[in-house]
């Protein structure tokens, strides 16, 4: 004798089996299971990217308090950073944080040349990405 609760669906066609549930299950957990690697390495590489202040094309400018690169020299201006930030780093800046290796007023200085960043500026997309919603 065949036992039937483990056959397709039942004579009305409306109620899946047992079988048909597992096998549903299995395939919404390899689902799972393929996309959090995905939003997990998308949600690093954010947290990792380079933001250099200023970017490397204005590499010799200043920052002025408003975040304009300025000229070496100009009065209230700070020299360039001595690294690019890491996406973490500005995260935690935009947060109410400082910048690591800056004071309260560089880290001003550079959080403001950072969202002044425009398309095709060497860490645009890295600060654009920040600010996207997860």
């Amino acid at each position: 004798m065949t036992d039937r609760s483990d056959e397709g669906q039942d004579d009305a066609g409306a109620v899946p089996t047992r079988r048909r549930v597992l096998v549903l299950g299995a395939v919404g957990a390899s689902a799972v299971v393929s996309i959090r690697p995905a939003l997990a390495q998308t949600a690093g590489s954010v947290l990792n990217c380079d933001i250099p202040v200023p970017d490397p094309s204005r590499a010799g400018g200043h920052i002025a308090g408003d975040g304009k690169v300025v000229q070496s020299g100009t009065a209230g201006a700070f020299p360039p950073a001595s690294r690019p930030f890491k996406g973490e780093e500005v995260r935690r800046a935009m947060n109410g944080g400082t910048l690591p290796g800056t004071d309260y007023e560089r880290s001003r200085a550079y959080m403001n040349y950072i969202r002044r960043l425009q398309h095709g500026t060497s860490g645009f997309t890295c600060f654009a990405s920040l600010q996207s919603p997860r």
